[in-house]
């Protein structure tokens, strides 16, 4: 994996991020910081991700990543969560305009998005990684 924790600046980040996606980005910063109990952290250049697990694939390749995270970007804010959205259609159906990858939430913006259907996302969210993974903090 590429990607790993960096000692880099989540707050010198965010001031790289131009107009209202960077108050929209400290906003959901804040928001995660609140619903999933840890501090954030950059990951590589452009991920801010908060907690940390360790996996291992049958292979024997391990790494980390993030419990959950997001990263603004130029046309949306994503969303990582990295459970998936299996079961969560009434949470998304609530939720607001979004798209969904495998494990990414893209949202065009925070304006319409219902925060307690995002809340519940990430908290579900971060509860079943921390159960699939007993030594994540």
């Amino acid at each position: 994996m590429k990607t790993k924790a960096s000692e880099g600046s989540v707050e010198g980040f965010l001031a790289t991020v131009d107009g209202a996606r960077r108050a929209q980005a400290e906003t959901l910063c804040r928001w995660m910081r609140e619903w999933t109990g840890f501090e954030p952290k950059l990951w590589g250049t452009s991920i801010v991700g908060f907690g940390q697990y360790r996996y291992v694939y049958d292979t024997g390749r391990s790494g980390d990543w993030p419990l959950a995270g997001f990263s603004p970007r130029s046309n949306n804010l994503t969303v990582y969560l990295m459970d998936g959205f299996d079961g969560k259609e009434a949470l998304l159906r609530k939720l607001g305009k979004h798209k969904l990858g495998k494990s990414c939430l893209s949202l065009p913006s925070l304006e319409g998005v219902d925060a307690a259907a995002l809340e519940a996302l990430v908290r579900s969210s971060v509860a079943a990684m921390q159960k699939r993974y007993p030594s994540a903090p």
